[in-house]
């Protein structure tokens, strides 16, 4: 192929032109969007190769996304790239139709190979989530409901993942591009659904409900 026409979709600005610039030659980014209408508007003017897309931003989310365009019968191929590793993140826009789903973490020179990849029509995944889809798609079995799980928010959810993981509230702002006063609103509220009291208790609920 040559080269190959990119949207980027996430509700971070600074994470979008991040990504700009961490494209090789051969990535032509041809646009932007940052929620769910600017981004299905988007892809039916300028029909790139590739569409970048966040699982988690205003309007419904990748998801959503996913479900309107190839719904539309459109034929562009979608790489899911999220601060989110979480099993049913990954599970949800794969049975959506996206070709891939790699996280934040990946370096430029990666990324551009997944996309170049998934232009191409491979499956792409970085390398601990492949796990997650090949047993959702061998177990015919639906998830197991949990209430208190379902609710929380998808950003409560991401916050809750870097709590049990150790993170500092610092960390958390800088991870999920957010302030640190909306980290504490964030996790103020869990505390409240969950019904606990402190962040080690928040650490144990998350780990025996393996979302670490």
């Amino acid at each position: 192929m040559g080269v190959i026409k990119v949207l980027i979709v996430d509700d971070h600005r600074l994470f979008r032109s991040g990504v700009r610039a961490e494209l090789g030659d051969s990535i032509e980014v041809i646009g932007e969007a940052e929620d769910v209408e600017s981004a299905v508007r988007a892809i039916a003017e300028l029909q790139p190769d590739v569409v970048l897309l966040d699982v988690h931003m205003p309007g419904g989310g990748g998801q959503e996304v996913l479900r309107r365009v190839l719904g539309s019968g459109s034929q562009v191929r979608f790489l899911a790239l999220s601060v989110s590793d979480a099993a049913e993140d990954v599970i949800g826009v794969i049975r959506g139709g996206a070709r891939g789903y790699v996280t934040k973490t990946i370096s430029g020179r990666e990324l551009t190979d997944a996309i170049r990849r998934v232009a191409e029509g491979d499956a792409v995944f970085s390398p601990r989530l492949a796990g997650f889809v090949l047993d959702a798609f061998a177990s015919t079995e639906a998830p197991p409901i949990d209430p208190e799980l379902d609710s929380l928010t998808q950003r409560e959810r991401e916050v809750l993942r870097l709590i049990a993981r150790g993170y500092a509230y610092k960390e958390i702002a800088k991870e999920l591009f957010i302030s640190v006063k909306t980290v504490e609103t964030h996790v103020s509220s869990v505390l409240r659904k969950l019904q606990l009291s402190n962040r080690h208790e928040l650490s144990r609920w998350a780990t025996a409900r393996r979302l670490v």
